[in-house]
């Protein structure tokens, strides 16, 4: 302390009445600075050879057996443990909460759809029939009697059928080419249900391949007749495409555009019946056949059903 206070003087300078200051300097004992000694570790302790040898001696040795055959995978250090089996997790288990609250609603809402159909079911099965009937609609009801009812109990709009319009118009050319032209309404149109007219190319060959046929050379005593039949108790409403005068009595005709060969013959039986009871001749006495215009077959169904069977066929079940 002294010497630097020497030196802070030599260049400060010190007071001039200062003497210089009586520094003590302190006493340091030597013991108080001793190392502490380290202890050699003996034999067997850590640290030594001999300890590192035996904890060599005591790791785990491979028990496998030496004959063996050893499976080598690659990217596997050798030695390494076998990786643990994956812990499966049933669906249960694994689901969250966010999970199981949306099956919960899920099911729920199945629950809501199939009791919806349970009352769609009711309204069909209870939906009665109209008292008055098209002859188309007679057809389908036979066809399909559950979605009948159905679209009766909530009739749903039907989109434009591009095909009706041609069959319609393939029905106008026939009143024409045998000089007759009737007016309709439009949900008595006739063509309406023929659906395989592609476009106007198809319907000119439809046309062409009508004029092949033998019945394009016969003059029909009725094309287009409007008729009306209580089957049932329910007025059925329909037009006969065209009506012969044969040697034997009638024959009511219905032309086919479809490419196959499925039409019902129970519509022929209805435009049979109707035919007889307008002009009251016997059923017996009226015939009745397809006419597949495309490849020009006439077809004449065997058995058609009479009155009595058709009032059963189309009772109010």
């Amino acid at each position: 302390m002294a010497a630097l206070w020497r030196r802070q003087a030599a260049v400060y300078g010190a007071p001039m009445d200062a003497d210089e200051p009586d520094f003590e300097e302190p006493e340091f004992q030597e013991s108080e600075f001793e190392e502490p000694a380290v202890e050699e570790p003996g034999i067997g302790e850590p640290g030594t050879e001999e300890s590192d040898a035996q904890a060599v001696s005591e790791e785990p040795q491979d028990q496998r057996d030496p004959d063996e055959p050893t499976v080598h995978v690659p990217g596997q250090r050798e030695g390494a443990p076998e990786p643990a089996e994956p812990h499966l997790l049933d669906a249960e288990t694994a689901a969250t909460a966010e999970d199981r609250a949306a099956i919960v609603s899920w099911d729920r809402d199945l629950e809501a759809l199939l009791e919806e159909l349970k009352r769609g079911d009711s309204i069909q099965r209870y939906a009665p029939l109209p008292s008055s009937m098209s002859a188309s609609q007679l057809l389908r009801y036979r066809n399909d009697p559950s979605r009948f009812r159905r679209e009766l109990a909530r009739p749903m709009p039907q989109p434009p059928q591009p095909s009706a319009r041609l069959g319609t118009k393939f029905h106008a050319w026939i009143e024409s080419l045998f000089g007759q032209q009737a007016l309709f309404e439009y949900e008595d149109l006739p063509g309406a249900a023929d659906e395989d007219i592609a476009d106007e190319v198809d319907l000119k060959e439809l046309q062409e391949a009508f004029q092949r046929t033998p019945w394009a050379d016969s003059v029909p005593t009725a094309v287009e007749q409007p008729f009306q039949v209580v089957l049932a108790g329910r007025v059925v409403r329909g037009r006969i495409d065209a009506v012969y005068k044969t040697a034997d009595g009638w024959e009511v005709v219905d032309w086919k555009t479809s490419r196959s060969h499925d039409a019902d013959p129970v519509q022929l039986a209805v435009y049979r019946l109707a035919w007889a009871e307008m002009r009251g001749v016997p059923l017996s006495t009226v015939s009745a056949a397809f006419v597949y215009v495309r490849d020009g077959q006439t077809v004449r169904p065997t058995g058609l059903a009479e009155r009595e069977e058709l009032e059963e066929l189309f009772g109010d079940g």
